[in-house]
């Protein structure tokens, strides 16, 4: 149990990289939390938005590889907003805090509906120049849960947290998956009432996304062909939603592969990432640019031959 709580990398993690908060609306109460780390003279950096049980500190792996190879990376996590456009107002105006013009968003399933949701709102001056979704979805009506949407503020937390822990894996799994499970729980039971009804909110009221509102945004979709909470048509849906998305596909990784197979999705977001160096989009610090790209093409030839 704790396998990654106790693991060197999230110690140096969290007595390396500073949790910051932040309040942006007039709501006091509203504070962001993020790590914000790498070179701060990357203007356009790779901004991670956790699932539903999702803490900030979820995506560690990431922030620890792609500052490694000279990223700027922010991992954060939601205030409680009610309604998709008061998330994406809120959204809005923390970059204009941190004086972002435009990010590349990665965002888990309930962050990867966000990161299309703010896309789409922000369509006519965009904010967002690429997306990396990873179990994703683009319509709440799979969950089968809209006509609930409207009372899980009234739930007691022990009820939300079942609810949660019911999408998680059940039966058998590598250790690896077992650990990121284990991590998960954690950071579940460290969020309030509040916090977990406002995202199952967000997570399940009528929604869906217009894609012709963002057909110029780069896509690439990372998805796992083992068991998680999302169905086959909903990847299919995908799919459809984004005919020219690059595709990443891991053959195992359940929920969060970016806890239990972090060298692969680390790999994956490296060769989107790519494809901006050299313009104003970059999210790589210029000196670091070729360095990096050595190492992407042996970790490429690793995982080819690892197939």
């Amino acid at each position: 149990m704790d396998e990654i709580k106790v693991s060197p990398d999230y110690n140096w993690f969290r007595s390396t990289v500073p949790l910051k908060r932040i309040i942006v609306d007039d709501d006091d109460s509203k504070v962001w939390s993020l790590y914000d780390a790498g070179p701060k003279n990357i203007r356009c950096p790779i901004i991670f938005l956790p699932p539903v049980s999702g803490t900030a500190e979820v995506f560690f792996q990431q922030v620890l590889a792609l500052t490694g190879w000279g990223y700027r990376v922010i991992s954060l996590q939601y205030p409680v907003y009610w309604d998709l456009a008061e998330f994406c107002d809120g959204f809005r105006k923390l970059l204009d805090h941190l004086q972002l013009d435009k990010v590349h968003l990665f965002g888990a399933s309930l962050g990867g509906f966000l990161a299309q949701k703010f896309a789409e709102y922000t369509h006519k001056s965009p904010r967002v120049h690429s997306l990396i979704l990873c179990n994703s979805f683009s319509d709440t009506s799979i969950f089968n849960q809209t006509w609930t949407a409207n009372s899980f503020w009234l739930m007691p937390a022990f009820m939300l947290k079942k609810i949660v822990l019911g999408n998680f894996a059940k039966g058998p799994v590598d250790p690896k998956m077992a650990d990121a499970i284990d991590f998960m729980v954690d950071r579940l039971e460290s969020l309030n009432q509040s916090e977990l009804a406002s995202r199952l909110t967000l997570n399940c009221q009528n929604s869906y996304v217009e894609p012709h509102k963002i057909k110029d945004v780069a896509v690439t979709i990372i998805d796992v062909f083992d068991q998680s909470a999302l169905s086959l048509e909903a990847k299919e849906e995908m799919y459809k939603l984004y005919p020219n998305a690059r595709r990443a596909h891991l053959k195992t990784g359940g929920n969060f592969p970016y806890l239990c197979r972090s060298a692969e999705v680390n790999l994956y977001i490296q060769i989107h990432l790519r494809q901006f160096h050299g313009t104003r989009y970059s999210a790589i610090s210029p000196d670091m640019v070729s360095a990096e790209e050595l190492e992407v093409q042996e970790s490429h030839q690793y995982t080819e031959d690892d197939q």
